[in-house]
């Protein structure tokens, strides 16, 4: 087979060159992105592939910093309404519901179990 020396084939030898150059970034702004296959026949079949598979590995690479980004942000905005309902569900500290009576921190029956071991300990204490 002979050389194809289309702009096409040319655009593949230089996107690959930059390629195997780890120059991806120069790739990218060389047209790696928009590069298509043109319909010769040529030798350079391995590069035009070598590009195309690194083409496909960009795009999957992109599609999956997307979804990613996506999955950050719909978990910050959980996080937030969370915290808002949070916020919301907690008292209000106001005038009005200092005045409120409180309610004693236990029971009365736990309270008054309480005061007879505390008087039965006391009692112990003294002899």
């Amino acid at each position: 087979m002979t050389p194809c020396r289309c702009p096409t084939c040319d655009l593949a030898q230089s996107l690959h060159a930059l390629l195997m150059a780890d120059d991806v970034d120069g790739a990218i702004e060389a047209g790696l992105m928009s590069f298509a296959a043109c319909d010769c026949t040529t030798d350079d079949v391995v590069i035009i592939t070598s590009v195309m598979q690194a083409q496909a590995r960009l795009r999957t690479a992109w599609e999956a910093r997307r979804r990613y980004r996506l999955r950050q942000a719909r978990l910050a905005r959980r996080a937030q309404e969370r915290e808002a309902r949070r916020l919301a569900a907690a008292p209000a500290t106001t005038d009005t519901a200092s005045s409120a009576p409180e309610r004693p921190a236990l029971p009365a029956s736990a309270a008054a179990i309480l005061a007879r071991a505390k008087a039965k300990a006391a009692d112990r204490m003294k002899r």
